[in-house]
């Protein structure tokens, strides 16, 4: 009894069977059939290949909130060499709050040489093409993020050579901390010096020819420093052609979570636009001669993750290419076979011609065929 039930469930699943074999004594292979084979296996080698290779590559989401972080610090980065000695000028910051930060909390003043080594130079030529490619490629801020941490450093290198010149320029670096509001970095003449009404600088003791404020930008970043990362003014150097010269710059910080498979990171990316003129009170250009970097913080934050193809995901494209091939392939030969046999019966059926008809005496034509007559002797 166990035995009949046994097979009366494997027969059942027998018939449930989507999968029929077909007896290769009726399977007919033919030169067509097994060219279309050879384009489809080789189409979804490379197909296959493709696919596996965007499964191995990560993409970047950005994703937009609320910044609700107001109370916390802000940290500023910077590396900047001003073609003046240092006992001439003064660096500070200024906010929305009237809240002044003296450089001496954090910005170390070192003299330094103005013009660059030859490697120097050309850490500086490749700098300045990247962020050429940047301003046309934003893609390539990508492959940036995923390089965090991995890539080469992006400071300026120290001088290879052991120059006799005696320093004519200040490299102010180092960092500060403010408060997430609006505020004024600038470097003018003279140290501040703390006011009733702000701040002020003395300047009255720095004679007015000697005011040069040629510079060079090698690092300026928001919050905490990630290596690899360029940010949009690293590397810009301006040559001012009066001694009434103002630079300014003018930046919107965007706070950014970077979320990727090698770290995580709470950073800041900028955008800025820059403006230069020279002073002249008697034209109407008022102001005072320096370097100017005003920024004020966006209220957005933005969150970048990296992220990778599931392999499920992956799993169900690499079956769709493989029964899609298969299918149109089929189909495809199939449709082809049909035109070249419509085509081959047309012919084949073009070359029995009908015999020329025999006219009559009556006027009726004969269209039988002539009997064939055995002469037998």
């Amino acid at each position: 009894m166990r035995r009949l039930n046994r097979k009366k469930t494997l027969s059942l699943v027998r018939e449930l069977d989507a999968f029929p074999k077909v007896p290769d004594s009726y399977v007919e292979t033919s030169a067509s059939g097994g060219t279309v084979s050879l384009i489809a296996f080789t189409t979804m080698a490379l197909l296959t290949i493709m696919e596996f290779s965007v499964y191995q590559d990560t993409w970047m989401k950005y994703e937009y909130e609320v910044d609700k972080d107001f109370s916390s610090k802000l940290r500023i980065n910077i590396d900047v060499t001003v073609a003046m000695k240092c006992q001439y000028v003064g660096a500070d910051v200024l906010d929305l709050a009237e809240t002044m930060v003296a450089s001496a909390d954090g910005l170390v003043y070192e003299p330094a040489i103005f013009d660059l080594s030859p490697q120097q130079k050309e850490w500086q030529r490749m700098l300045q093409l990247i962020q050429s490619r940047l301003q046309e490629e934003h893609s390539l801020q990508d492959v940036i993020f995923k390089s965090a941490f991995k890539s080469a450093s992006t400071a300026l290198p120290p001088r290879e050579d052991d120059s006799s010149q005696p320093p004519d320029a200040c490299r102010i670096h180092g960092h500060l901390y403010v408060n997430k509001v609006a505020g004024n970095f600038h470097i003018t003449v003279g140290k501040a010096i703390p006011h009733p009404r702000g701040h002020a600088h003395l300047a009255a003791l720095v004679n007015h020819d000697s005011y040069n404020f040629s510079h060079r930008i090698d690092h300026l970043s928001f919050g905490e420093p990630v290596p690899g990362i360029i940010n949009p003014l690293d590397g810009t150097e301006k040559i001012a052609l009066d001694h009434n010269q103002m630079f300014q710059y003018f930046i919107t910080v965007v706070p950014t979570r970077l979320h990727t498979y090698k770290i995580s990171a709470d950073t800041h990316q900028f955008s800025v636009t820059e403006r230069e003129r020279v002073i002249n009170h008697a034209a109407g250009s008022h102001g005072v001669s320096g370097i100017f970097m005003k920024y004020d913080l966006s209220s957005l934050m933005v969150t970048v993750t990296e992220e990778h193809m599931p392999f499920w995901q992956f799993f169900v494209r690499l079956c769709g290419i493989v029964g899609g091939i298969f299918s149109t392939t089929g189909m495809l030969h199939g449709i082809g076979k049909f035109i070249v046999e419509i085509i081959y019966c047309r012919f084949r059926l073009g070359a029995y011609k009908p015999v020329n008809s025999v006219p009559f005496e009556d006027g009726h034509t004969d269209n039988h065929l002539p009997l064939l007559e055995n002469n037998t002797h």
